[in-house]
Order: structure tokens, then C-alpha cells, then sequence
């Protein structure tokens, strides 16, 4: 339970809460902009321009609208990118995502029962074009996924002076929109940007010298070469310490009533 120690406050739950209803939100009408309501032919092309700003205008509004409420992840791959770079813990992470998904399912449902059936098509579904192998479809995700995790990561590190973050998020999807929809596997270029950003280009300070002094402790110089702590000649040399020849001072102290001063303690001093 010390792990979700956090999450049992009332700002928490608001968070969690923002991400479902901004997840709702932008997933009703960003799919909706996937619908041609002017024509009963659903098997038209959609518009990838219009479809691309309704995404972007849609996270630009949720970005201002929750953003100092929860960070408007509104994406799974976005809150999984975050625990890998320890901007969000683990358990709380788990909310988040379940309340993105609820979202989701919710606003897409929605889309479904307002939607006429001679209209709805596939309701936005993201499907590889049929000259692309699964591959490269993958790929094409792996790459959009990696700019706007980067975005993301670039535009509210308070060390970017000029960040502007709901314009500069809004822009980014716009801009993968424009080259590809979104579709299954975000997840890996959503941490490989992080990681990018968080970890070679823009590193915490504070990290890196935890991260030194964690590879120091599990290793340490002997003779010119780094051998584990666990090293079997790493522990005769301990032994050697311990058992060297010396004055070993023994304190013994006794707490009692009515004693102050030296009287508290007595010193045994023994020669090995």
C-alpha cells in the first residue's frame, strides 16, 4: 500500500477524473471529425486536413483546460513515457491510464449513438493503407509517436523559457495527423522519445549524480579494475580489515536511575 500512498487525496482523484473527461471529450469529437456528414456515401476519402486540426485545435483546448489540473496526458503512451522518466509514479500511472481508456470507450460510444448508421462509416478507425506492410505501418507510429512525446517533453521542461505547451502540443499533432493517423503501437516511440529528451539531450541534474552514485555503490576500484561488491576478493579484503591486528575501544553503555555523567557508561578497552 506504500505505493499508492499518494493517491488518496482529493486533487489526486480531481486529476484522475480530468483525465477521463478530457480523454471523453477529445475522442468524441476528433472521431467525429472522421464522419462526412454531407455525403451518404462513407465510403468517400476523409478529409486528413480537417481531421488533422480538429486533433490539434482538440488537444490545444485540453491542454488549457487541464493541464494545471492533471498535465492533460489524454494518451497512455504519454502517461507510460512519463513513469519511464519518473515524472509520474507507477501506481498513479494506473488510474490515469484506466481513466483515459474509460474515456475513450465513453466518447467513442457516444459518437456511436448520436452517429446515423448510413453515415458512421468505421467511426475513424486507423487502418494501414494497403501499400504498407504491418511493418511499416509500425514504423510510421513508432516515428510520429517520437515527436510528440518530444514536444510534450520539450514544452513543459521549466528550463524552456519559451515554451508555450498546449500550442506547441497541438501543433505536433497536427503535424503527425498531417503524415499519418495514429493507430496501435505508440507506446515504444513514446518512450523512446522521453528517454531521448529526458536522459541525452536535456538530463536532470539531480538524476544523473543519483544515477553516479547508485554505480558507485554497486561497484568499487580494486588494484585499477571495477569488481562487484559481491566479489569473492572484495570480501577478503573486507575480512582482512576486520580481523587486522589493532585496538578494538568497546563502549558499554547502561541507562539507569540515579546516573549522570560517566557513571551512564563504562569504556572496556581490549587489545587483539
Amino acid at each position: 500500500m506504500v505505493a499508492f500512498k499518494g493517491v488518496w487525496t482529493q486533487s489526486f482523484w480531481k486529476a484522475v477524473s480530468a483525465e477521463f473527461l478530457g480523454t471523453l471529450i477529445f475522442v468524441l469529437l476528433g472521431l467525429g471529425s472522421t464522419i462526412s456528414w454531407t455525403s451518404a456515401d462513407s465510403s468517400q476519402p476523409a478529409d486528413l486536413v480537417l481531421i488533422s486540426l480538429c486533433f490539434g485545435y482538440g488537444i490545444v483546448t485540453m491542454v488549457h483546460c487541464f493541464g494545471h489540473i492533471s498535465g492533460a496526458h489524454i494518451n497512455p503512451a504519454v502517461t507510460i513515457a512519463l513513469v519511464c522518466t519518473r515524472k509520474l509514479t507507477l501506481a498513479k500511472s494506473v488510474f490515469y491510464i484506466i481513466a483515459q481508456c474509460l474515456g475513450a470507450i465513453l466518447g467513442a460510444g457516444l459518437l456511436y449513438l448520436i452517429t446515423p448508421n448510413d453515415i458512421s462509416g468505421n467511426l475513424g478507425v486507423t487502418m494501414i493503407n494497403e501499400r504498407l506492410s504491418i511493418g511499416h505501418g509500425l514504423l510510421i507510429e513508432l516515428i510520429i509517436t517520437f515527436q510528440l512525446v518530444f514536444t510534450i517533453s520539450a514544452s513543459c521542461d521549466p528550463k524552456n523559457k519559451d515554451r508555450l505547451p498546449a500550442l506547441a502540443i497541438g501543433i505536433s499533432v497536427v503535424f503527425g495527423h498531417l503524415f499519418a493517423i495514429y493507430c496501435i503501437v505508440p507506446i515504444i516511440g513514446a518512450i523512446c522519445a522521453g528517454a531521448a529528451y529526458n536522459y541525452i539531450y536535456c538530463p536532470d541534474a539531480d538524476f544523473k549524480q543519483h544515477l553516479k552514485e547508485a554505480l558507485k555503490k554497486a561497484k568499487q576500484k580494486t588494484n585499477g579494475k571495477y569488481i562487484e561488491v559481491g566479489d569473492n576478493r572484495s570480501q577478503v579484503d573486507t575480512d582482512d580489515l576486520i580481523l587486522k591486528s589493532g585496538t578494538i575501544h568497546v563502549i558499554d553503555i547502561e541507562q539507569g536511575e540515579g546516573k549522570k555523567g560517566k557513571d551512564s557508561a563504562s569504556e572496556i578497552l581490549s587489545t587483539v
